[in-house]
């Protein structure tokens, strides 16, 4: 014999989670059908409840017809591997010093161990996802950013072609950020820039970056100072102003590239919120930083954009 339960485990009536399909649909009928980049990396990588989380996101944003393009990074494995090698660990700029036996390091964990991991744990729910990297089918064609950061590199051109056909195949590329040199070597990118560069190259509506902390802050150590939502010059601004943490600026430039190559809108999203992907895609409140082209972006069905950024940018 069966009783009848009306809530889950998590005190959610059946009501209640009837309702909140109901109200995600006008955002799904939005996106159904378009590009989203994902830049994945932080603590929502390396912890197994919130990847689960993030891949079962994933999987449903697949699901009602979204085309999730991944990009990763994988720093920390990369760090713990130098060590292990008695190789230094040095940053510039917040960028890795990669030298030739750095580089083979970074190309055998981005393109070996992370991103096999990632594709495996996608393809839990279904064989959906194909592990790419910069040097298949010359997608990622960089040069050697500066002296300075050896193998370090500048992107020069995005093939987009093997994702496209990835995509139009019904697959999730999953991209580790190591790119073909111009000089025929091998470059380690930032994964903040290749997503940028790629939701640009892809025609993508929206990219996302999932971070460790909830948004771009005016002032980090005061909480009350969380950007909700600012254009993409009010970024610049805050860009020249030299006071955002070394660890924004490249997701926000990113951003801003993205959104000058044509993308609606950037997010910056604290990936240990569970379900912060479906939060930020699929709800009127959203989480994290939005960035837009203007700063009232019509095309936002939540817009109420800029004025805070803008209030706080004045009274500095």
């Amino acid at each position: 014999m069966k009783f009848s339960k009306d809530t889950r485990p998590n005190g959610v009536t059946d009501k209640e989670t009837a309702q909140m399909l109901a109200e995600a649909l006008p955002w799904i009928k939005n996106i159904t059908g378009k590009t989203v980049v994902i830049k994945y990396g932080g603590a929502a990588m390396v912890d197994a409840e919130l990847r689960a989380d993030v891949m079962s996101d994933i999987m449903l944003l697949k699901l009602v017809g979204v085309n999730p393009i991944i990009v990763h990074g994988g720093g920390k494995d990369i760090t713990k591997a130098m060590d292990q090698a008695g190789l230094p660990v040095e940053f510039k700029d917040g960028q890795r010093v990669t030298t030739e036996e750095g580089m083979d390091i970074v190309r055998t964990i981005l393109a070996g161990k992370v991103n096999q991991e990632l594709v495996r744990a996608l393809n839990e729910h279904g064989n959906v996802a194909v592990g790419v990297n910069g040097i298949d089918g010359g997608t990622i064609i960089a040069e050697p950013a500066s002296p300075e950061l050896g193998r370090v590199g500048r992107i020069k051109r995005i093939n987009d072609s093997l994702l496209q056909d990835l995509i139009d195949a019904d697959y999730i590329p999953v991209i580790a950020t190591v790119a073909i040199g111009n000089d025929g070597g091998y470059c380690n990118v930032n994964a903040d820039v290749v997503a940028g560069e790629i939701a640009a190259a892809t025609g993508a509506t929206k990219i996302m970056f999932l971070t460790d902390v909830d948004g771009l802050y005016l002032d980090f150590d005061d909480k009350d100072t969380l950007i909700s939502q600012l254009s993409a010059d009010e970024a610049r601004d805050l860009i020249a102003g030299g006071t955002l943490s070394s660890g924004m600026i490249p997701k926000l430039r990113s951003a801003i590239r993205a959104i000058e190559g044509g993308v609606g809108s950037a997010y910056i999203v604290n990936g240990t919120i569970p379900h912060a992907i479906l939060l930020e895609m699929l709800t009127v409140s959203g989480v994290g930083t939005a960035v837009y082209a203007e700063s009232e972006d019509a095309s936002n069905p939540n817009a109420t954009l800029g004025n805070f950024a803008r209030k706080l940018l004045e009274n500095k």
